[in-house]
């Protein structure tokens, strides 16, 4: 497998992004499989880290998915590389790789990495649900309680179980909407939050689909109606905005001084 058969797999699973170049280094690094280099839109892949085509591809679509994100999302990319938004991309890209048979998922073939996910899944994430969700239950007996008694139910939450009001409602909340506790906590803890019956239900097939939770909250996240644009937003706006391309300006400055400082020296 070569650079050029490597970036064609990359477009058969997106078409609509700018050029791009996959780099082969022809090196080992101990410390990363591949990078993406935005300003000359490079996917380098350190080829000498791999055994097998298949790993390779994974590091491939890995960095495509930067590729992905920083062309459309540049403003977002600059704060941060791996966000929620990150991770759907890169999630669907791998879904898509791997019903194409482009790709063939290490954790679903893999027998140790089987072993050890029907263990997990079967020991603790599902216990771990049913668990909380009766923590859910008794909670809401003390709410009940302190309301008979004339107690506040978040001051015995916070001095007498040590817990956050947040987390405690968090908890009751799972158990009154019975949040199907298959998901694992994590997963409850997303579809409790969701307030739209129909979206919560949409939100918890997703996840018996195999979706994962970066999918499924940009999902959420997408479902939600755009505000309305106010003159408070839009200052507040225009403020993050002017301080990014302050902050960008300065660094850029920065660096030309180092260059020029570079240059000056190597001519004398």
């Amino acid at each position: 497998m070569n650079q050029d058969h490597v970036r064609k797999i990359l477009l058969s699973l997106e078409k609509d992004v700018p050029v791009f170049s996959v780099i082969f280094t022809g090196k080992k690094s101990k410390r990363v499989d591949g990078l993406y280099k935005p300003e000359s839109r490079e996917i380098l892949i350190h080829n000498r880290n791999f055994s097998d085509d298949n790993s390779l591809i994974y590091t491939a679509v890995h960095e495509f998915a930067h590729h992905v994100h920083f062309s459309r999302f540049p403003g977002e990319v600059i704060r941060r590389a791996h966000t929620n938004r990150f991770w759907d991309l890169f999630h669907s890209l791998l879904s898509t790789a791997e019903e194409r048979g482009i790709y063939r998922s290490l954790f679903d073939n893999d027998p140790a990495f089987k072993a050890l996910t029907k263990r997990i899944r079967g020991d603790y994430l599902e216990k771990n649900g049913n668990l909380m969700k009766e923590f859910g239950k008794l909670l809401i007996e003390a709410f009940d309680l302190c309301r008979e008694k004339h107690a506040v139910f978040e001051d015995y939450a916070e001095r007498i179980l040590g817990m956050t009001r947040g987390s405690a409602r968090g908890l009751m909340k799972i158990y009154a909407l019975d949040v199907d506790e298959t998901l694992g906590f994590e997963n409850m803890k997303v579809v409790a939050a969701i307030k739209d019956p129909k979206k919560r239900t949409e939100a918890t097939e997703s996840f018996r689909e195999g979706k994962t939770p970066p999918q499924v909250r940009q999902l959420i996240k997408e479902s939600r109606p755009e505000p309305e644009p106010t003159r408070g937003r839009l200052e507040s706006q225009k403020r993050r905005l002017e301080n990014n391309i302050s902050n960008l300006k300065e660094k850029l400055d920065n660096v030309e001084c180092q260059l020029q400082k570079m240059i000056l020296e190597a001519g004398s």
